[in-house]
């Protein structure tokens, strides 16, 4: 009877551990292809000459490559910010390398990049690694508008 106890135990922790580790990864920024650019930020095709916002929510989009240093840097405060922002704000990366024709797009000459975009606006971008405190201050007042008094 022992084994089946601890057997049911580490089937029950497995199960535990599955789960925390599933709320974790949805916290995470979500990488955007050229495709998923396009149905959740911007389609540039279908609008070539104005802005306009595909998404729900404001978004962060974080422009990086894997061997840049900053870029390395401000990646677990990406993180953070999702987990803290979750359900205000998304929080996407676009790895300059892989996705050559979005780091065109918005001439992306220096990572990390950052590019702010509110619901309604033009959006804003950002070169060089900020502190966390920097990039919660623009996501409260400039995409959530809400000013600090």
């Amino acid at each position: 009877m022992n084994k089946h106890v601890n057997l049911i135990f580490v089937l029950v922790f497995l199960g535990i551990l599955s789960s925390v580790a599933q709320v974790a990864d949805n916290m995470k920024p979500e990488h955007l292809t050229v495709e998923t650019f396009k149905q959740k930020i911007f389609n540039y095709e279908k609008n070539p000459d104005t802005w306009v916002f595909e998404g729900d929510l404001p978004c962060i989009v974080d422009f990086y490559a894997d061997w840049c240093k900053p870029c390395k840097l401000i990646a677990p405060i990406m993180e953070e910010l999702a987990t803290e922002y979750k359900g205000k704000i998304n929080i996407y990366k676009v790895n300059t390398e892989q996705q050559r024709e979005l780091s065109t797009l918005f001439g992306i000459k220096s990572i990390p990049s950052v590019l702010f975009i509110p619901m309604t606006g033009k959006p804003q971008m950002s070169t060089g690694a900020l502190p966390k405190e920097s990039f919660k201050q623009v996501i409260d007042e400039f995409l959530l508008g809400q000013k600090k008094e």
